[in-house]
């Protein structure tokens, strides 16, 4: 099986294609409608600012074919700004949209915590995560994010499977037929980390 990644220019790529290949796993980079549309599974990696990814995505005509790929039932993992860009739209860059295939909003944390949550957090699981299977709930992740989809507090959390509390509780982990992403970097979590993306690589085959 090959993994394509999104290639965006992202500077977590490479750490994300080392974790694969640890794995024994083949990867490509994509970064054409083209690509995406050719994909058999895909990862989109993330870090830095939310409006870098989206403009990105639509500068080089990503946003239709990332969305068609989804709809098509390809097997999606979104990493950190990877999970955010699904939903509707970002405080970060409250002028741009996101791919809205999830409802809700990726607001800043609350600002009395020290930002950004930078390090090894906790999760806490909801039964029937396939990306958590065999990880204890309370598993240890490595986080780096100044903003996060809030869970509760009015915002629609149905496909939520696990949170993390920091500032407040957010999702960590959100999963729908063959969307799956996460806040946290699996690449820099460890075993735990390493877990997660066998139970993807699984998942996907």
């Amino acid at each position: 099986m090959k993994i394509s990644l999104l290639d965006y220019g992202a500077g977590n790529l490479p750490s994300v294609e080392g974790a694969l290949l640890r794995l024994g796993v083949q990867t490509e980079r994509v970064s054409t409608s083209a690509g995406v549309a050719e994909a058999s599974a895909l990862i989109l990696p993330g870090v830095g600012h939310y409006g870098a990814l989206i403009r990105a995505l639509d500068r080089d005509g990503l946003r239709e074919s990332l969305i068609g790929a989804i709809e098509r039932g390809v097997p999606f993992l979104g990493i950190c700004l990877g999970l955010q860009a699904l939903f509707q739209k970002s405080e970060e860059a409250p002028d741009l949209q996101g791919l809205q295939i999830l409802p809700g909003c990726v607001r800043v944390l609350n600002g009395a915590v020290k930002l950004p949550h930078m390090g090894w957090d906790q999760l806490q699981s909801k039964a029937g995560s396939r990306l958590l299977e065999g990880i204890e709930s309370g598993a240890y992740f490595y986080f780096a994010h100044s903003y996060a989809v809030p869970y509760g507090g009015g915002e629609p959390t149905l496909e939520t499977l696990a949170t993390c509390s920091y500032g407040g509780e957010f999702v960590a982990v959100t999963e729908k037929e063959n969307i799956f992403a996460v806040q946290f970097h699996p690449e820099k979590s460890g075993d735990a980390g390493q877990r997660m993306l066998q139970n993807f690589l699984r998942i996907a085959a």
